[in-house]
């Protein structure tokens, strides 16, 4: 049976993990300050504190840097949720996507090794946190 007590206890912990970890802003970021680590993340806006997407990944820098910030629509999923967000109307091309997320946007992430476990923390902090968007089951 599931000690439900400890696993409240560890939602907790997670959350309280994950906002004591760094932030980190996409304005100036560089490839060289994430570390190639897996884990969760947390993109929030900064102005709002409202989280705007928690992703898992087996590469905190590829992910957050080459996929979130640098990448095409295809790998830059955030970027597509902003681009056609019709409470965004200001945002009509991913180059204005690019240019909130370096405006308006932070993120933390916490190191999660195991895959399985990702996928677990992923979805807990989506639900915990109330984010905006979240991507459509296949």
């Amino acid at each position: 049976m599931v000690d439900l007590q400890k696993r409240f206890e560890d939602a907790k912990t997670l959350v309280e993990t994950l906002f004591g970890s760094r932030k980190f802003s996409f304005k100036g970021l560089t490839p060289s300050m994430l570390e190639k680590v897996p884990g969760v993340y947390a993109i929030y806006d900064r102005s709002t504190d409202d989280v705007l997407y928690v992703g898992r990944t087996i590469n905190i820098r590829r992910r957050l840097y080459t996929n979130h910030l640098m990448g095409p629509e295809t790998n830059a999923r955030l970027k597509k949720y902003l681009w056609k967000d019709k409470r965004l109307p200001e945002i009509t091309t991913m180059d204005e996507a690019k240019k909130y997320l370096i405006e308006h946007c932070d993120f933390q992430y916490i190191c999660v090794d195991d895959t399985v476990t990702r996928g677990q923390v992923e979805g807990l902090l989506s639900y915990l946190l109330d984010v905006t968007y979240i991507h459509e089951e296949h």
